[in-house]
């Protein structure tokens, strides 16, 4: 396997693992009502920024997520199908620091909520 390495890349991992997150029953019921094709867009935007330093994504995203009533659980369960879905597609640096980065994410987020 390789590395991502383009937006493309991203976008695959955005949609296998969103197909998985809207049928887990713990986090799934949260992503229930989101327009995913308006919400993927968005976080391959993201993640092109956060992982290979592209342009284009300016919205907070903890303030995105301080409306929802998220619990330590469903940061982990978040935690735990993206690093899996990740692992099964690619292998590299960039995968490290993506799975890192959704770490300090679902850790920051978290600890706005209070």
């Amino acid at each position: 396997m390789r590395d991502i390495e383009t937006r493309s890349d991203i976008d695959i991992v955005i949609r296998t693992f969103y197909g998985k997150v809207v049928q887990d029953d713990l986090i799934g019921p949260f992503f229930k009502h989101f327009d995913l094709d308006t919400h993927i867009p968005k976080m391959v935007d993201f993640w092109d920024f956060a992982l290979l330093d592209m342009p284009g994504y300016t919205t907070d995203v903890t303030k995105m997520h301080m409306h929802m009533r998220l619990k330590q659980e469903h940061f982990d369960r978040w935690i735990e199908i993206f690093k899996s879905t990740i692992d099964e597609l690619h292998q590299g640096d960039i995968v490290e620091k993506a799975k890192q980065r959704a770490v300090l994410i679902g850790w920051t987020i978290k600890s706005k909520m209070g």
